[in-house]
């Protein structure tokens, strides 16, 4: 089985072996950096130039995937797509040229898939979850006791976004920080009682890269330590991520061990809104999940098929 996720900052394929009852092993993997939200028109629209790399890396995706013999390619779609002004435009010709058709997530989905993915790894034992995701277009919060989250909400605070709207300055300037501060805790602070109705988490998890690079900045054993291995990042780590960064240029960011080219630029931005999600949700502590978006939705195809 194979899962073709179109993001606002990367263009991931994912090959599994797959059956029902079964934990998905990965078998290969394909990406691209395309950053799709930064490939916008004026009008808002996704450019030609970006449409046309998405085609080729489809058609690369299929190649591979019927090379290792994927019996169902499945693709969705994120915010970069969801919000374009063009974006059912660019699903129909992605359609036409390849053959695929590309499913757009709902931020909500989006939230609901990764719950569902951090339950099945941390298990029933791990109780109420509350569970954190940072992207380049947007932030997605859930929390639950079931497989089912009580409560999944997205918020236009992805990394990538915030970056390209308030931090134009490199290093930014403490008056552009300011700004994105204020703005990012007033959007988070509107869905607290929601997320808090529920009840208190027993465990505060994390997914996405962005979480992934801020624990291995602050710590945390690299990737070629292994899946199993426990990694966390704290509040404490977080604040003192977030005046470090602030300070540094881009490029200099870039040299930090951990820490990919492609994403330096999105990192204070992701910092700013990690720190402002565990202080208003009173998480102290986050575990970083291997799993997320991607197996979610695997995990979903795989419950529907028969055992």
């Amino acid at each position: 089985m194979g899962v073709l996720d179109i993001g606002s900052n990367t263009v991931h394929l994912l090959l599994v072996d797959a059956h029902y009852g079964a934990a998905p092993i990965p078998a290969s993997k394909l990406k691209i950096p395309l950053r799709l939200s930064e490939h916008l028109t004026a009008e808002g629209h996704v450019a030609d130039t970006a449409v046309d790399a998405l085609v080729a890396f489809i058609r690369k995706s299929q190649s591979l995937s019927e090379d290792l013999g994927v019996s169902e390619l499945m693709a969705f779609a994120t915010s970069a797509i969801r919000e374009a002004g063009n974006g059912e435009a660019v699903l129909n010709r992605l359609l036409t040229e390849t053959g695929l058709q590309v499913e757009v997530l709902s931020g909500e989905d989006e939230a609901r898939m990764t719950f569902l993915a951090v339950r099945r790894w941390f298990g029933w034992s791990a109780g109420r979850l509350l569970v954190m995701d940072i992207g380049g277009g947007s932030l997605e919060l859930a929390s639950g006791v079931d497989e089912e989250p009580d409560v999944a909400v997205s918020l236009p605070l992805g990394a990538g976004r915030l970056t390209r709207s308030f931090l134009t300055q490199d290093p930014p300037s403490p008056e552009e920080l300011r700004a994105l501060r204020k703005h990012v805790r007033a959007s988070i602070a509107s869905v607290v009682g929601r997320m808090r109705r529920e009840g208190e988490p027993r465990i505060g998890v994390a997914s996405s890269k962005t979480f992934k690079q801020l624990a291995r900045i602050a710590g945390a054993a690299s990737s070629s330590e292994g899946l199993y291995v426990r990694r966390t990042l704290t509040l404490d780590s977080v604040q003192t991520l977030v005046r470090d960064l602030a300070k540094l240029p881009t490029a200099e960011r870039a040299l930090i061990p951990g820490v990919s080219e492609g994403r330096a630029e999105q990192l204070l931005a992701g910092a700013v809104v990690a720190e402002a999600a565990m202080e208003l949700l009173s998480v102290d502590e986050l575990v970083i999940c291997p799993w997320a978006l991607r197996e979610g939705v695997i995990l979903h195809r795989m419950d529907g098929l028969p055992a």
